[in-house]
């Protein structure tokens, strides 16, 4: 029998990738997102596509198998120029997602996506499990555990409901705003023998490759049970932002650059290390990871120069 998955914020980094995943694997798949239609590579992967703002309305009257719940305002910076919205439209979200389907009987698995990011700074190299303190330190955070804990809300009242919280995430497709391309951009764009004007690359980061991270989502959602509400996602290897740039510089087969620190890009309490402990899904869903740092960053750039020349750019 064919299961049905509905994901939402299809059009985003991780959608366009779970959908070819979740198509991949044999479900109907079923994608919600604002804009009007998708990409050419993205409707290949779905059976229909809904545009809503999921602020106001949820799409979906048919009954499904399970929910990947990806929708939402994201990343942590702009959260601070708009706090009250970062918190009213993800909360919004998920009890208009919600509430319907209280309604209606229907009770598909459904995967919270949460962020790495509502823990709070480790003191240590230790990795970071489930069951580490939790901090409110930008309203992007508030809303991910404001949402989290509507999503226990709603698990008592009948929904089944699994909380991911992924590290960082790199991989074909991403777009600006993190680490990977930006440097990249900021490496093809680089006058010939001019230092590279870069942040604090000393600090290191747990990547995981955003298949992997696809791969996770789809095993929460489809597995028989959960015995856990909560679940990390993660590889457990810390990569600095000076192996990141270099991995970029090999993928682009130039030399590395000398660098220069930009004083304004520093935050001042920006932890040394951030590594994830996964043992949870590792141990109970049999999930980890399989895609290597480096050739997540060396495909993202492969992937980044083909859209370059396909845009005659």
């Amino acid at each position: 029998m064919t299961t049905t998955l509905v994901i939402t914020g299809v059009n985003g980094f991780v959608g366009t990738h779970l959908a070819a995943l979740a198509r991949t694997a044999g479900h109907r798949v079923i994608g919600i997102g604002r804009e009007s239609g998708t990409s050419v590579r993205l409707a290949a992967s779905l059976d229909q596509y809904l545009t809503a703002d999921l602020y106001e309305t949820w799409p979906v009257t048919e009954p499904v198998d399970a929910i990947v719940h990806l929708a939402g305002l994201a990343a942590v910076g702009p959260s601070f120029r708009e706090p009250q919205r970062y918190i009213e439209v993800n909360s919004g979200i998920m009890t208009r997602m919600c509430e319907p389907l209280l309604a209606r009987g229907q009770a598909p698995r459904i995967v919270v996506v949460s962020s790495g990011a509502v823990y709070a700074p480790p003191a240590d190299t230790t990795p970071v499990s489930e069951d580490c303190p939790l901090s409110f330190n930008s309203p992007y955070a508030v809303a991910k555990l404001l949402v989290e804990s509507q999503a226990r809300y709603y698990a008592a009242r009948g929904l089944d409901i699994v909380i991911a919280r992924p590290f960082n995430h790199i991989g074909p497709g991403q777009g600006p705003g993190f680490i990977v391309p930006d440097l990249t951009a900021a490496l093809r764009n680089l006058p010939a023998g001019q230092p590279l004007t870069v942040g604090n690359l000393n600090t290191a980061r747990d990547y995981t490759d955003v298949r992997d991270v696809a791969t996770a989502y789809l095993t929460l959602a489809f597995a028989p049970k959960h015995e856990q509400i909560v679940y990390n996602i993660a590889t457990g290897r810390p990569h600095t932002g000076r192996e990141v740039l270099a991995a970029i510089t090999d993928a682009l087969t130039i030399a590395a650059p000398t660098t220069t620190v930009d004083e304004t890009r520093l935050r001042p309490n920006d932890p040394g290390t951030v590594i994830g402990d996964s043992t949870r899904i590792r141990a109970e869903h049999g999930w980890a990871p399989a895609v290597a740092w480096d050739r997540s960053i060396a495909e993202y750039v492969s992937q980044a120069r083909a859209a370059e020349l396909e845009s005659g750019l």
